[in-house]
């Protein structure tokens, strides 16, 4: 189950000579769909910096499976796999209507803004994910 799309298209910055997304850019694919993500839940990440919290990727994992190309719309999911006290393990999926581009295995760290030391992702985050999850798992 996806807990969050996002579509963008890929623009002419986004690529090689050839036409090809550069491998790179697909990291801000990713990020900005996490981005919106969280603003979906209805937290922005400059409100919550100003409340000392801020997140962070920890580890990635990445599996580039098919080329996007200049011009094609994509669609960017983000899926949570698991919550923990300080940290969310998620997968995300860059597809087409027809086809999967790349699955990266995900986790973010919600750290201090100040120490930056780890800290327990808000409550009302926490509630907001879990309760997704739950719908998630009666609609299956």
């Amino acid at each position: 189950m996806s807990d969050f799309n996002w579509p963008v298209r890929v623009y002419f910055e986004d690529t090689d000579a050839g036409g090809i997304v550069y491998h790179a850019r697909y990291l801000y694919f990713l990020e900005r769909a996490r981005t919106e993500w969280l603003r979906d839940l209805g937290f922005n990440q400059s409100e919550l910096k100003q409340q000392n919290v801020m997140f962070v990727v920890r580890d990635m994992n990445i599996k580039w499976q098919k080329p996007a190309m200049l011009d094609e719309p994509l669609d960017i999911s983000v899926s949570i796999v698991e919550a923990k006290k300080a940290s969310l393990k998620m997968q995300q999926i860059i597809s087409t209507t027809t086809e999967q581009k790349v699955q990266a295995d995900v986790t973010i760290a919600c750290i201090d803004a100040m120490n930056k030391k780890p800290m327990a992702i808000p409550r009302a985050i926490i509630d907001l994910i879990t309760n997704r999850i739950e719908q998630g798992a009666k609609c299956e």
